[in-house]
């Protein structure tokens, strides 16, 4: 089977997150710790915004370096769940790399604390069938919606 036809199969069966049919999109400011595209090690140059997005009933973090790179996470959004600790977890079943690369078939997860202000981080890691291991850290300082009420407590 031929690659172009892989490739039409893939995106046949999975609807990946696009900007065309993106419903919600959310850019998170602050630092992204570590960015790994298969081999390459690729912190340094991680851009410090997130872009995470919902299409459809798919969900993506989308990780981008200084030069254009791109690393995007996505998974089926109704199958997000609490972990022990009680933070969401959203499995991962396809890593997308830009410039260079396209979709590929992962397993892995994203995890993130619940928004809260303070520091929240996202998590992804992902290994593809062969082995290529995919992971992305951005740390980012939540704050309170203008106008929320405060969560400190009352005594």
């Amino acid at each position: 089977m031929t690659n172009s036809l892989r490739l039409a199969l893939l995106c046949a069966l999975v609807s990946l997150p696009s900007g065309a049919h993106a419903q919600a999109a959310l850019r998170l400011e602050g630092t992204c710790v570590k960015l790994v595209i298969a081999t390459q090690d690729l912190s340094s140059s991680c851009s410090n915004v997130l872009t995470n997005a919902v299409s459809r009933n798919r969900t993506s973090f989308d990780f981008t370096t200084t030069d254009g790179q791109t690393l995007s996470f996505s998974g089926n959004g109704a199958q997000q769940e609490a972990t022990e600790e009680t933070d969401p977890l959203q499995p991962i079943n396809v890593v997308t790399t830009g410039k260079d690369g396209g979709p590929i078939l992962a397993i892995g997860a994203c995890r993130f604390s619940t928004p809260e202000p303070g520091r929240t981080a996202i998590t992804c890691e992902a290994n593809a069938a062969d082995g290529r291991p995919f992971a992305g850290t951005f740390v980012t300082a939540a704050k309170a919606a203008t106008g929320a009420p405060s969560t400190a407590p009352t005594r």
